[in-house]
């Protein structure tokens, strides 16, 4: 393994002599890579797009140890696709996907609770779980739509002002309304019971079909179950999960927010879409009459605010979960006298209450929970919330990192007795009636605002934020807060709840 470094670093000062003195650092990086790949078959790290209309498209997936595996959804936002993007030669990100949009994971995970900086080179150079650790399903495949030049606009159209750049609006979508012209039957087949099936369309007296699986989630099933008068959608099948299958796809990349009352209101790819789970059967759903609703208190998050000094020896703990910026984690690499370098904090407490019928608990098995040497105890969630700083422009300019959550029952209504708590492996979750409440005071409740300008901000605080777990609604699980930063103060206010 030295030997190959030795070698490899050799090269690369070898190949630099050959490319133009004037070029910038990552032109001449691409240069030594484009020769280093060509010339040697040590290529880990390299990244492709799978399954899109276009090479500029397509989920993620990385080379590693001599096989190709795929890139989990969790915590894959913009930074992320930027690296992936850049990577690929491409000027920048356009579009990030989630949910498997482009066909089920084909490949084992490599790369899960990936966190980029934005500088680096290489998707392989961000902080993640290590490879091949992660507790992703086939339907978490992370995804991306790349920017392929300056001048030629894509078909994509990101809409920045509401910050979905996940799930935005296309210029080639329409309502399926439209197209169906308001004749749209809908019903459940292949269930064990009759709140569970796969998904089967008929426009007016045509013959029934599916709707394919490419990016089918727990909003899309929720509209379905609403409209078939099941409940909520506890889970959103992918592929050939019931036996029964038609080949006739009738609609893909369906698309809802999850609070329309039927399907007819959502919407769907007007051009044609390759379905990558045609094959394998097409979309389905799980309902059920009782449902967890989370809210967050958005009047604590306003009371409990305020700033905090840390210098970094005191935060090699919340390091290792990457509850930092960046840019600390350069100062660490650079610096000899890092641990004396300080970081401000914006800290907070946030209270999650469940309003709902039934008890909020992790997607994620007990057996794939993970350990936190740091915290002496086990994480059911990893992206169980987040915590981000949008300027006027709606541009992310600070997020918190927090690696995971532990949930339990901190406080309960009268009449209601604590189910879950963290401590010695025991069951996790949010009972009826209960408030799991994360202190201002424990690591990683905060977001590094060190490197922020005074100013400005919209400071948002979202729970459940990429809807792996059915709720009831998910238009109560963010509350967004006016943020006024003065180097030596912060003061939140006017938060109002919304949805991530």
């Amino acid at each position: 393994m030295a030997l190959q470094l030795i070698v490899k670093f050799l090269l690369a000062l070898s190949v630099l002599n050959y490319v133009d003195s004037n070029l910038g650092d990552y032109q001449r990086y691409v240069e030594v890579k484009k020769y280093y790949t060509k010339k040697h078959k040590y290529n880990d790290g390299v990244v492709r797009l799978v399954n899109g209309r276009t090479a500029a498209e397509g989920n993620v997936e990385v080379f590693h140890d001599g096989r190709w595996g795929s890139v989990c959804d969790d915590e894959f936002d913009e930074a992320e696709a930027r690296v992936v993007c850049r990577q690929l030669g491409y000027r920048d990100y356009q579009r990030v996907t989630r949910d498997s949009y482009f066909g089920q994971a084909r490949k084992k995970f490599w790369i899960d609770d990936v966190f980029c900086g934005g500088s680096e080179y290489e998707l392989a150079q961000c902080k993640f779980s290590g490879w091949g650790n992660h507790d992703c399903t086939p339907q978490e495949a992370a995804g991306v739509v790349c920017q392929q030049t300056n001048d030629v606009k894509s078909n994509w159209t990101t809409n920045y002002s509401t910050k979905k750049s996940s799930y935005s609006s296309y210029s080639y979508k329409q309502r399926i309304q439209d197209m169906t012209g308001g004749h749209l039957s809908i019903r459940l087949t292949g269930g064990r019971v009759r709140e569970e099936g796969q998904v089967e369309i008929r426009v007016g007296y045509s013959d029934w079909g599916v709707i394919c699986g490419d990016g089918w989630s727990l909003r899309e099933a929720n509209v379905v179950c609403r409209q078939l008068g099941l409940g909520h959608a506890t889970y959103a099948a992918h592929g050939h999960f019931y036996s029964h299958y038609s080949h006739n796809v009738l609609l893909t990349d369906v698309e809802c927010r999850g609070d329309e009352a039927s399907l007819m209101y959502c919407t769907h790819t007007k051009s044609p879409k390759t379905c990558a789970n045609h094959r394998n059967g097409g979309a389905g759903v799980i309902c059920t009459r009782e449902m967890a609703d989370l809210v967050i208190d958005a009047g604590e998050i306003e009371r409990s605010a305020y700033l905090q000094d840390r210098s970094l020896h005191s935060l090699q703990c919340a390091m290792e979960e990457n509850c930092l910026a960046s840019s600390a984690y350069r100062i660490k690499s650079s610096r000899y006298d890092w641990y004396s370098q300080t970081r401000r904090l914006l800290r907070f407490t946030a209270r999650i209450v469940n309003i709902g019928t039934a008890d909020f608990r992790p997607a994620v098995p007990k057996h794939l929970w993970q350990f936190h040497q740091c915290h002496m105890h086990f994480h059911s969630m990893e992206v169980f919330a987040t915590f981000d700083v949008f300027d006027g422009s709606g541009r992310k300019v600070a997020e918190g990192h927090k690696a995971s959550f532990c949930l339990e029952d901190n406080q309960c209504l009268r009449g209601t007795h604590p189910e879950y708590a963290c401590a010695n492996f025991g069951e996790q979750g949010i009972s009826v009636n209960c408030t799991d409440i994360y202190r201002h005071d424990i690591d990683c409740q905060w977001v590094d605002i060190t490197d922020l300008k005074p100013g400005h901000y919209t400071f948002r605080v979202a729970v459940n934020p990429e809807f792996k777990v059915g709720e009831m609604s998910f238009e109560n699980n963010a509350a967004d807060c006016a943020l006024y930063y003065s180097e030596s103060s912060a003061r939140v206010y006017n938060c109002r709840l919304t949805r991530p």
